[in-house]
């Protein structure tokens, strides 16, 4: 773990949107952390460093809970539809070597064949990894990649003791010709055809 992600949390005994609002008012954001059976436990984070740590997917923070340490993981971040102000934070309890389900970025590097564009269908995959190893994200190169490329979440090289938990033939993105192009090289053929034909026939006579 980071020195970055070591976050001093404070437990809070205040509920309620009034509460709330003073809160982060006070610059702390209000949060709850919960699992492996554990009542949840509601607490406030330092708001600047923790909008900072949480910009990353599947964000992993190392508590301090008044003297007690506790990992966990990001699982729910609220924010105000308007302002983008982060509203809440819900935390899921994970212990080191413990594996969890998260979904990772897909990230592409590279540049396809000249005339091509790339395709994202789907930009992240599932993984099965183990809490203190998750991945900011996955790269993928379409490098020099021609018409008709695909590539699936099979293709993606893992972090080692990751497992793929989408099916391998899911399609995460595809190489293809913009129809515009496709349409100006069939328009081109059939000018060239039409030009052709005047000088058959001038042969022909």
């Amino acid at each position: 773990m980071s020195e970055d992600t070591k976050v001093h949390a404070e437990i809070r005994e205040q509920f309620g949107k009034g509460f709330a609002r003073r809160l982060r008012a006070a610059g702390k954001i209000p949060a709850v952390i919960y699992g492996h059976g554990t009542d949840p436990v509601h607490i406030a984070l330092p708001g600047h460093q923790v909008s900072l740590i949480i910009r990353r997917a599947n964000a992993l923070l190392d508590l301090d809970i008044e003297g007690k340490e506790q990992l966990a993981l990001v699982k729910d971040v609220q924010r105000d539809p308007v302002q983008q102000i982060i509203e809440h934070v819900d935390l899921l309890v994970v212990k080191k070597g413990e594996k969890v389900h998260v979904e990772v970025p897909i990230y592409t590097t590279g540049t396809s064949f000249s005339g091509t564009i790339v395709t994202i269908d789907v930009n992240t995959i599932r993984l099965e990894v183990a809490a203190t190893d998750i991945p900011e994200h996955l790269e993928v190169s379409v490098e020099g990649l021609e018409e008709g490329a695909h590539i699936t979440a099979g293709d993606v090289v893992l972090p080692k003791g990751a497992t793929l938990l989408d099916e391998p033939d899911l399609l995460l993105l595809a190489v293809s010709v913009p129809a515009a192009e496709v349409a100006d090289d069939a328009e081109e053929a059939a000018e060239g055809e039409a030009a052709e034909a005047p000088a058959e026939e001038a042969a022909a006579e």
